[in-house]
């Protein structure tokens, strides 16, 4: 069964709701949906049918950052080295982190309330799990390290350089010294 498109004006306000949401999170500011109806000019019931709670929003904020994270995780299962493949990977993933909050955000959270967010991160976390499986083969990383050990790690990564740093640009460059340091530790 597929969904019928939107009408141009539920289109519209779909996509307002959303920048609006975009702007407010890049921010800092938490989401409150009536105050989203009220910047996107839009009525509170037109934003609570898009969006039926502030995590729907959020979630689909970080759903075109989680997907390209999880391309590049599969690109990165082809590539020959497989620390190389896993740490490129990393870094990507940190970088995603540190420039969209919502991914942030999102990946942080202990339930999702879009199945598509679902499928997103149990994809995800497979792929970095796989990834993660071909360094241990190699011999390249500490057989005591799991994804589930990882994933937080690199929450505490983002977490660290986003407190200690007050520009986008210093952020990268602080979370980019600190995965080097979490990864000189995890590589043998």
């Amino acid at each position: 069964m597929t969904t019928p498109p939107m009408r141009k004006d539920a289109a519209r306000n779909w996509h307002r709701i959303v920048d609006v949401g975009r702007q407010l999170v890049d921010d800092g500011v938490p989401l409150q949906l009536n105050d989203v109806a009220r910047l996107a000019k839009v009525g509170v019931a037109t934003v609570y049918r898009h969006f039926p709670t502030p995590e729907a929003l959020m979630e689909t904020l970080a759903a075109p950052g989680l997907e390209a994270l999880a391309a590049h995780a599969e690109r990165a299962l082809g590539e020959d080295d497989p620390w190389q493949a896993l740490t490129d990977f990393l870094d990507a993933t940190l970088d995603a982190q540190l420039t969209d909050p919502s991914i942030s955000i999102v990946r942080a959270a202990p339930d999702h309330v879009l199945p598509r967010t679902k499928e997103l991160t149990t994809t995800l976390d497979s792929l970095a799990g796989r990834l993660l499986d071909r360094t241990h083969a190699a011999g390249s990383v500490r057989g005591v390290v799991t994804w589930d050990d990882l994933r937080p790690l690199m929450c505490g990564v983002a977490y660290a350089a986003t407190v200690h740093a007050d520009d986008p640009q210093a952020r990268l460059e602080s979370g980019r010294r600190y995965l080097g340091v979490m990864l000189q530790g995890l590589h043998i």
